[in-house]
Order: C-alpha cells, then sequence, then structure tokens
C-alpha cells in the first residue's frame, strides 16, 4: 500500500486564503425588537396626533381607530412573512421571494425613502418637547433644526458601533414612555375625560367625506414602524418565534394606548387648539390642560423629556431598518454591494449607516425656512410605507401559492381557500385598504406625490443601471451569483 504522503522538515505548504464574509450577529431578544418597534410606531402619537387632526378635526379619533384596523392587518402579514423568511430585508425580502428581484427593490426602496423621513420627521419632533425647557427650541427654526441635525449625527456614531449598545438604550426607554403613556390616559379619563363635550366636539367639527378620508389616510403614519422589527430578524435569537410574538404585543399595547390619548386629547382641548398651537406637541397640550396643578406641574417636564426620548428611539430605529435593509439589498445585488459592507469590527453595514444618516440631514435643511415641512415630510413618510405595506400583503398571499410547503410557524386566523389554497383575510383587506390609502395620499397631496414618485423613478433607473453593469437580468438572480445566506 501507498504510504500517506506527509510534509517533511523545510516544505512550504500552500493554504488558499479563504474570503470571510461578516454577518449580522444574532443577539436580539423579544424585548429588544419590541423597544426598537415601538421607538417607531409608539412614538407616532407624539405627532401625528395633530397632523390627522389638521384634516380629521372633530373625527381624529376615528380617523385613528379606522387607520388601527389597517396597523393590525399589516402587523399580522409581517408576522407571518418573518416568521417564514428570518432575514433582513423585511417587505423587501417577502416580495423578492414573493415575485422577483424588481418587486423587492421597488419594496426596499419605497422603504429607504420611509425610514429616512422617519430618521427626519423623529428628530425634527424633539425640540418642540424640548422647549418646556427652554423656548427657543419650539420657536426657532434655526435652533430647532440645528438641535435635530445634531441627535441624526450622534446616533449615525452610536449604530456604527453596534446594534448592542443602541438596543439597551432602546429598552429601557420604551419601557419608561410606556408606563407615562398609560398614566397619563389614566389620569387623563379620571380629570379630563368628559363625553359630553368630547361628542360635542367631535359632531360640531366633523369633517366632510373627503376630508375624513385623508384623514384616515395621514393617520396611517401613526402606525409606520413595524418594519424596523421585520428588518431586526436576522439579528433575533430564534426570529420565528419572537419576532411574531413581539408583534402581536406591539398590536395590543399601541391601540390601547393610541385610543385613550386621542379621546382624552379632545376632552382637553378644542380640535383647533389640537391642531395649530400643539400641533407639533399634542401630548404637551394635554398634560398642560390637567386642572390639578400639581399634577400638571409634574407631568409636564416629565412628557417633555419622555417624548424626546422615544422620538429619539424612533429615529434611531430609523437608522436600524435603513441599515440594515441596505444590508440585504446590497447582499442580492439589488444596490451596489458596497453599502451592504460590513465593518470589520463593529459587525455593522457602516457604509449604508453613515450614507442615509447624511441623506436625512439633507431632508431636514428646509426646517430652517419652510414653514410646511413638517406636514409635507409626515405625507411622505406615509407614501414611502404604504407602498411597502402593499407589496408585503401582496407577497404572503403570493407566497401561499408559490411556495404552499414553505415552514408557517405563525399564521394570521381567518382564512380562506381560494383556487385550493388558503388565503388570509387579513392580507386581502390589508392590501385592498392599503392601495386606496395610497392613492388617496398622492392624489391629494402635491409635495409628497412629486417627491414620492421622483424618488422611486430616480431608484428604478439606478437598479436598471446597476443590474445591465453587471449583465444580470432585471428579475432574478441566478442562483450561482447569490451569497448563501446565515444559519441561525
Amino acid at each position: 500500500m501507498a504510504q500517506e504522503w506527509r510534509p517533511k522538515p523545510g516544505d512550504r505548504i500552500f493554504r488558499p486564503r479563504r474570503t470571510k464574509r461578516f454577518r449580522l450577529r444574532r443577539v436580539l431578544g423579544i424585548s429588544a425588537i419590541f423597544s426598537a418597534g415601538y421607538g417607531n410606531v409608539g412614538s407616532s402619537i407624539y405627532y401625528a396626533l395633530g397632523i390627522v387632526a389638521l384634516v380629521a378635526v372633530g373625527a381624529t379619533p376615528v380617523a385613528l381607530g379606522a387607520a388601527g384596523l389597517l396597523f393590525i392587518f399589516t402587523a399580522l402579514s409581517y408576522a407571518e412573512g418573518t416568521a417564514s423568511l428570518p432575514e433582513a430585508g423585511g417587505s423587501a425580502s417577502f416580495a423578492r421571494h414573493g415575485f422577483n428581484d424588481l418587486a423587492g427593490f421597488i419594496a426596499g426602496w419605497a422603504l429607504m425613502l420611509s425610514y429616512i423621513v422617519t430618521i427626519s420627521i423623529s428628530a425634527f419632533t424633539i425640540s418642540p418637547y424640548l422647549g418646556f425647557f427652554w423656548e427657543p427650541f419650539k420657536t426657532s427654526p434655526i435652533i430647532g433644526t440645528i438641535t435635530s441635525m445634531a441627535i441624526v449625527f450622534f446616533l449615525m456614531v452610536i449604530n456604527v458601533i453596534g446594534i448592542r449598545e443602541s438596543s439597551l438604550v432602546n429598552v429601557g426607554a420604551a419601557i419608561l414612555d410606556i408606563a407615562t403613556q398609560v398614566a397619563l390616559v389614566i389620569i387623563g379619563f379620571i380629570l379630563l375625560f368628559n363625553p359630553p363635550v368630547l361628542i360635542s366636539r367631535m359632531l360640531d367639527n366633523w369633517p366632510d367625506t373627503s376630508n375624513l378620508i385623508l384623514g384616515i389616510a395621514l393617520a396611517s403614519i401613526a402606525y409606520t414602524g413595524i418594519e424596523t422589527m421585520s428588518q431586526m430578524a436576522e439579528e433575533t435569537k430564534h426570529p420565528e418565534e419572537r419576532v411574531p410574538r413581539a408583534l402581536v404585543m406591539m398590536i395590543i399595547t399601541v391601540l390601547v394606548i393610541f385610543a385613550g390619548i386621542s379621546l382624552v386629547s379632545l376632552s382637553a382641548m378644542s380640535p383647533q387648539e389640537l391642531s395649530s398651537e400643539w400641533a407639533r406637541d399634542p401630548v404637551a397640550g394635554i398634560a398642560t390642560h390637567i386642572p390639578i396643578a400639581l399634577i400638571s406641574n409634574t407631568l409636564k417636564p416629565l412628557i417633555a423629556i419622555l417624548a424626546a426620548t422615544i422620538l429619539l428611539i424612533a429615529t434611531n430605529a430609523g437608522l436600524i431598518g435603513i441599515s440594515r435593509l441596505a444590508y440585504s439589498l446590497g447582499s442580492h445585488k439589488m444596490i451596489p454591494p458596497a453599502l451592504s459592507r460590513l465593518n470589520s469590527r463593529f459587525k455593522t453595514p457602516h457604509v449604508a449607516i453613515i450614507l442615509f444618516s447624511m441623506v436625512a440631514l439633507v431632508v431636514l435643511i428646509p426646517g430652517f425656512f419652510d414653514a410646511s415641512v413638517f406636514e409635507n415630510m409626515g405625507a411622505l413618510y406615509a407614501v414611502g410605507s404604504l407602498i411597502a405595506f402593499m407589496f408585503a400583503h401582496a407577497s404572503i398571499i403570493s407566497l401561499r401559492y408559490k411556495k404552499p410547503d414553505l415552514p408557517r410557524p405563525f399564521k394570521p386566523p381567518f382564512n380562506v381557500t381560494i383556487r385550493g389554497r388558503e388565503v388570509p383575510v387579513s392580507a386581502m383587506l390589508g392590501l385592498a385598504a392599503t392601495t386606496v390609502v395610497w392613492a388617496i395620499i398622492l392624489i391629494t397631496q402635491p409635495y409628497s406625490r412629486w417627491a414620492g414618485l421622483g424618488w422611486m423613478a430616480g431608484g428604478l433607473v439606478i437598479y436598471y443601471l446597476y443590474r445591465r453593469s453587471q449583465h444580470l437580468p432585471l428579475t432574478r438572480l441566478p442562483e450561482e451569483r447569490r451569497w448563501p445566506r446565515a444559519k441561525n
């Protein structure tokens, strides 16, 4: 028998150099996912209440309630999609699996718009609440905008360092904020809630049909943020179990708190007062109108601090979401792979974090001189999110037919059989509702229409040129060109 070859002293052995691809670390639990999502969804009540009151006036609680149904449908679709496909990308990942790469890119590019505006509008709303401590924060556009930009820059640095550090901030702040919001609702119902006054203000200020529908459309921004939770699936331990649980917790918490605050707000102040003096800091307006001076004087600084804190979480959640989305899109060659490159030390997509933080800073520039920038950002925020929601619902339906054997650890209740397959009713209703709401915003809001459609058109041009430069088809990446996914 031939002897096995062994190296001799002095022999040089060639060892091929292996290329290491860094991947996102699975370090997150339910509390981290929930707090990041709540930082985005729960924070919106601090400004969405005023935006909705601008058009829905007396029907503001009704508009928020109707949009809440849409939120339930959307959260259920994300729960099924994330449990089945626990990877970074959210609705972009769902669309890529449910349809093709082009659909995945459209959903992902719309999400980028949503995340950029999330970062900007959340940071921009912090200053009015801090105005309790120093009035120029609320009254001076220059001071307020500079403060917002500084916040974005600070969080950019935190997120480059790593998600574990920023998640610890999220958890503590979210727990404290939820406790304060619940306390405000309870105190408000005891001291402010007056059914006859509430009903009178609603009926006397009831909007026409077109404004009511627009109010429901704008109210959808109060619930845009669940995408962040799905984006974090690739960094979550046992995501097929923990992400759906966190989403269900989010549904219950947000709907209860939003309903309570919206009812208390119209008991505390008229719709006109809510949509003018307190438009950018409506929760502070509730605290100011509490009749007992001791409670009011205690709550006003507390609300100012906690509103700023939860809005800080929302800004941070936007950065987390967009950086992980860029990682996913780059991994599947929908955008230049440089955007998905992970830092060798911190294992974070630092290029994407820095780049899109800079874009968010650009979005804040009109705050120095444009009085309508707040309302414009709100409508533009909804445009990107609703496109993503439409693709999420449509993808869940498509996957029921395209991949019927795909493991589904979570399935929404109430499914109907269509053409031999079970289809979730929530996804069908959600798809129809988001499509209608999105169309209404485009028709009635010129700024968001042209800015939103311009963003999408520009993205499609970039996608086309990039795929052609790589000699790749537009709709499907060949299997041999796909990067392997990380195992749980």
